[in-house]
């Protein structure tokens, strides 16, 4: 392999060469992955909108009612897995195979048993939380449902972005 040149298409050598266009090919997907979230919470909130039995819009209040309570959880767990990014990425750094499968090993882990445990304690605080955020009483059913529900999925939710985060220490966006 040549210096400076990365080993297939895919792969960005970030030491060697101009960083601009570097950059450039390695935020673009992460800045189409934001975008992508976006859309699919947009989705969610149309498809509950014109697919609830009742009041559309209680449907989506209530699924803009838990937008804090998600937000706080996902981006609580973003951050964990920044750090295991970090880690993972480090142990390929210095080249020791064994630290970066015990790093994904542990990464892995955390999500599920994480995703276990904030679905556990969500399900018992689910109540007193939407109380906390004032939600009417009106909206109250619907958001308690849909943010349960939503807790259900939370081992697969982290699971995805400690995934995301393992692909991102070793350069695939």
């Amino acid at each position: 392999m040549a210096r400076g040149r990365a080993r297939n298409k895919w792969e960005i050598d970030m030491l060697h060469g101009l960083i601009w266009t570097k950059v450039l090919r390695y935020a673009l997907p992460v800045g189409a992955t934001g975008i992508l979230e976006q859309l699919f919470n947009a989705s969610g909130i149309m498809i509950v909108g014109n697919f609830s039995r009742g009041d559309g819009t209680a449907a989506v209040a209530a699924v803009g009612s838990n937008a804090p309570v998600a937000g706080l959880i996902l981006n609580l767990f973003i951050g964990i897995a920044l750090g295991a990014n970090v880690v993972i990425a480090n142990a390929i750094g210095r080249g020791s195979r064994d630290a970066v499968r015990k790093a994904v090993r542990t990464s892995i882990v955390t999500a599920l048993v994480g995703g276990v445990i904030v679905a556990i304690i969500g399900e018992l605080l689910a109540g007193p939380l939407l109380d906390m955020l004032n939600v009417t009483d009106e909206v109250f059913p619907l958001a308690l449902t849909y943010l349960r529900i939503y807790l259900i999925g939370m081992p697969v939710i982290l699971l995805y972005n400690f995934e995301t985060a393992i692909f991102r220490s070793v350069g695939g966006t």
